[in-house]
């Protein structure tokens, strides 16, 4: 057992660790040094509350620690890099989940109805809060689960009076905690399941409102959720690591949603909100002109040809595990002399930072890794583009289309190039579900197969 002021004094040392570690995360380099700093916090706060005054069972903590620790490391060596978002977003809804579950023990709890006066309203408000923010968060968590992992389609589910609907339930769950802070004992835990209940459709209905063009920002503000639902039951728990970490969470995870909503020009309350205000009128535009198709030999001529190369990673290299021949390829073009870059969008995947990391773990050089504000204007001088993957982050329509659900956000745009070369494993839309222009251009032609295969081959003839 350790005494409360060590106790205090550890989750000083962890919330400094963790606040590190968020520092840390902000660039590649020192990426690596910032998960180890969150490590280390996460075990200082294990075993701070563990070995705390007031805690018993520690046979039963420990194994249930054990158990969790066993299926954490076998999920994490088990999932792929591509299913990297779906995870994330299964692990908001646990914590969505625990915070329901602290909420209904704590309100449970004969110390909680103890209290006396505005002590004990304060709490039952503390209550009632963390379990609507948790519910939101797991259910919400799940249905972007399902989208991501194409288990529910990703075109938005609209129906008329959605937000009137929405606004309705939020004002009954108002009425539902005014009357949960005034009931006696533990007479108010028919109103706590209620507003559970209408929480849980509520996260339903609006992660199920927002299409796949939106999923890595709704990934992120789940994210957000998932903090403040940790800081919510910190307060129910009178945890101050808990609240001082899922406040960071959850403050990290809100400015996250915000810098991509700007990213991707969107309205930062419509997606939050579930598309409200933010919904596409009309008819999409027709696609003109030919697909035309090219083969591996064809490609390396070019490259061959060409003094500028830009490569666009998206999600389907990252399904082919192609970074590791591209990073290859990239070595044999720059002892070509060529110039040879990556653009990537702040979207490219499904999840902030996605291509960053792909790159990353193939020793890509950082310095010839540019944002999509650093590449675009070069974009007219470049002899060929690679567009290895991606599909709506160079979909010409989000900026010619106002009926494109991604119109507006802003794209590479590889059609300025002299040639762009598309890898793709057929003429499939995008997760946004829309056909990309791009594809039928003049100076576009399509290079069919799995972007792996495809880039072996291509090194073979420019080895050749």
């Amino acid at each position: 057992m350790i005494s409360v002021s060590i106790q205090i004094a550890s989750y000083l040392f962890a919330s400094i660790l963790f606040i590190l570690s968020l520092g840390g995360l902000s660039s590649q380099e020192s990426a690596k040094r910032g998960v180890w700093y969150g490590i280390a916090g996460m075990i200082i706060a294990i075993l701070s509350t563990v070995l705390g005054p007031n805690i018993s069972g520690h046979i039963y903590i420990v194994i249930a620690i054990a158990i969790a620790s066993v299926i954490g490391i076998m999920v994490a060596r088990k999932v792929e890099m591509t299913s990297m978002p779906q995870l994330v977003a299964i692990l908001h809804s646990f914590v969505g989940l625990a915070a329901v579950l602290v909420g209904f023990g704590s309100y449970l709890d004969p110390h909680t109805h103890q209290l006396t006066g505005a002590a004990h309203s304060i709490h039952l408000v503390e209550i009632f809060i963390g379990v609507f923010i948790g519910a939101i968060t797991f259910t919400g968590s799940i249905i972007a689960w399902g989208k991501l992992e194409g288990r529910i389609r990703s075109k938005p589910l609209l129906y008329p009076g959605r937000h009137l609907v929405n606004i309705l339930l939020v004002i009954v769950c108002i009425i539902l905690g005014a009357v949960f802070t005034m009931a006696t004992g533990t007479s108010g835990m028919v109103y706590l399941i209620i507003m559970t209940a209408i929480a849980s459709f509520i996260g339903v209905m609006l992660v199920m409102a927002i299409g796949g063009a939106d999923m890595p920002v709704v990934v992120s503000m789940l994210n957000s959720y998932s903090g403040w639902a940790a800081a919510a039951a910190g307060f129910m728990l009178g945890n101050d690591l808990l609240i001082v970490t899922g406040a960071l969470v959850g403050s990290s995870g809100a400015i996250l949603s915000i810098i991509m909503c700007e990213a991707m020009n969107r309205s930062f309350f419509s997606v939050i909100f579930g598309g409200f205000g933010n919904t596409p009128t009309g008819s999409l535009k027709a696609v003109e002109g030919e697909v035309t198709a090219t083969d591996h030999e064809e490609v390396s001529n070019l490259l061959k040809e060409a003094a500028s190369v830009v490569i666009v990673p998206g999600y389907g290299m990252a399904v082919a595990k192609a970074q590791f021949p591209v990073y290859e390829m990239v070595n044999t073009l720059r002892k070509a002399d060529k110039e040879v870059r990556f653009g990537i969008h702040p979207v490219a995947g499904r999840l902030p930072g996605h291509m960053n990391v792909l790159l990353a773990e193939a020793n890509v050089p950082y310095d010839i890794v540019l944002e999509m504000e650093e590449i675009n204007d070069d974009l007219v001088e470049t002899d060929v583009v690679l567009v290895i993957g991606a599909n709506d982050i160079v979909n010409p329509g989000a900026e010619d289309d106002p009926a494109s659900p991604i119109y507006g956000m802003p794209v590479i745009q590889v059609w300025n190039a002299k040639q762009v070369i598309v890898m793709k494993r057929s003429m499939a839309t995008g997760y946004a579900g829309v056909q990309n222009p791009l594809f039928f251009k003049e100076n576009t032609d399509m290079l069919y197969g799995d972007a792996k295969d495809s880039v072996d081959k291509i090194n073979t003839y420019l080895k050749a």
